[in-house]
């Protein structure tokens, strides 16, 4: 009785875990189960292999078979007209035994034939059976992903929420926060970058004059060039009357 019960208990233990695992991961046991009757299928088929041999061995049996009786069906034709009934008689009682073992052969042989041919069937079916379970298998198994990778993006869809009271809120508010100081940071670099643009501009303007100078120079000194001439300007000097006024003078003495 105690027994018993304790053998109950520990089988009842036994198919809890056996149906856990079984559960755990179906697609992985489904794919065991195709694995387990594909090697019984390589089975069945090697022995289909050997029992076809036995087939052939058969068939040539009763082809020879058929070969011998025309051969003593002749020699005793061969015989019988030739008045040797003896011998005649000979050939034709071994060509009676040879019937009979020919009509044992072909019995034989259909009954094989028969027979190999309902296990290739069976064996052609199962095989048939073997693709579709495999197509089931990768269908189920892409399924079996996508309903996964759906929960968890209906679970994850729920938790995605920007609302500013949640943690992905309050993390958005700081990004945005640090995006503002590193514009912030861009627009005074490129304030103060245009500082001394005047100036640099009026050393540029500065540089190209007196660089258009030097090229004039340049051509001038190759010929290239006729040297310029500065306009003079009559400026009256202080230091005496003019020679018009000089000569005025002397037309009046």
């Amino acid at each position: 009785m105690i027994f018993g019960k304790m053998f109950s208990a520990v089988r009842a233990q036994l198919n809890k875990l056996a149906n856990y695992f079984w559960e755990a991961d179906p697609i992985a046991q489904m794919q065991y189960e195709y694995d387990s009757a594909v090697e019984q299928l390589k089975e069945g088929r090697l022995g289909l292999e050997q029992y076809r041999g036995l087939v052939e061995t058969v068939g040539r049996q009763v082809k020879a078979g058929e070969t011998h009786v025309t051969k003593l069906q002749s020699q005793a034709k061969a015989y019988l007209k030739a008045g040797e009934r003896e011998s005649a008689a000979k050939f034709a009682l071994e060509m009676q035994k040879a019937k009979e073992q020919l009509v044992q052969n072909k019995a034989q042989l259909e009954m094989h034939e028969t027979a190999y041919q309902n296990n290739l069937k069976k064996i052609q079916h199962a095989n048939k059976k073997l693709g579709e379970v495999k197509s089931k298998i990768q269908q189920y198994d892409a399924e079996l992903k996508m309903s996964e990778a759906e929960a968890e993006v209906a679970k994850l869809s729920a938790s995605f929420d920007l609302n500013v009271t949640t943690d992905f809120g309050q993390l958005e508010d700081v990004i945005q926060r640090k995006i503002d100081g590193n514009r912030g940071k861009a627009r005074v670099a490129a304030d103060l970058s245009s500082q001394g643009i005047s100036d640099i501009q009026a050393e540029e303007r500065m540089e190209k004059a007196m660089g258009e100078d030097a090229l004039k120079d340049l051509e001038v000194e190759l010929g290239m060039r006729a040297p310029e001439v500065t306009p003079v300007i009559d400026a009256q000097k202080d230091l005496g009357p003019s020679v018009t006024e000089s000569v005025a003078e002397l037309e009046k003495a």
